[in-house]
Formats: structure tokens, sequence, C-alpha cells
């Protein structure tokens, strides 16, 4: 009976050994930096930090482009109160004669042979 006892023991250690070599197999290709989900997780990685570069970059050139903008609105304006200015000062005018056009200048012309009263 003990003998049989050693068998069975012997089995399960056997068994559980096999158990452990096919576990190590599965968990060494698993980790694998080329294929397995380790090299998901680096490639992934590289790609978060290129975004977040990325993200940097947009971040300060969206500030630069604000202050422009800023700087460019603050311009504009001075040069709107400029030109209300300038409007406002030509209400202050007098108004222009009526320029003299064609139709109005012929009607002024008189011809001397009708004004001596000679036909």
């Amino acid at each position: 009976m003990t003998m049989i006892a050693d068998i069975f023991m012997i089995a399960g250690s056997l068994a559980a050994g096999f158990y452990c070599f096919v576990l190590s197999r599965r968990l060494r290709r698993f980790t694998d930096l080329e294929k397995g989900v380790g090299g998901a997780v680096a490639a992934l990685s590289l790609r978060v930090d290129d975004l977040t570069k990325t993200l940097t970059r947009a971040q300060t050139t969206a500030k630069s482009s604000v202050e422009t903008l800023d700087s460019v609105s603050t311009r504009a304006e001075a040069a709107g109160q400029k030109l209300e200015l300038l409007v406002a000062s030509l209400h202050d005018l007098p108004k222009p004669e009526p320029e003299v056009t064609q139709e109005n200048s012929s009607a002024l012309f008189v011809r001397r042979s009708q004004s001596l009263g000679i036909n």
C-alpha cells in the first residue's frame, strides 16, 4: 500500500512539474518584447510618449497664436477708435458744392448769335 501511495506521489509531482514547465513557456511567450503582450505594451508606451510630445508642442503653438492674436486684436481696436474719430470729424466739415457736370455746363452755355438778336 505504501508503494502504491509512493507511485501516485511521484506521478503527481511529475504532472505538477510538467504543468509548471508548460506555464513557464507560455509566460515567456506572453512577455516576449517582440511578439507578445510585452511588445504591445512597449509599442503603446512609445506612442504615448510621442503623443505627449506632440500635445506639448501643440499647446506651445496655441499659446503663441493666442498672444499674436491678442496683439493684433489690440491694434485693430486702436485703429477702429482712430477711424471713429475721423468719421466723427467728417461731420464738422462743410458740405462740398455740387460738381458741374456735362449736363449742367451746357445749360450755362449761351450762343453769341442768340444773345445779340441776330438770326
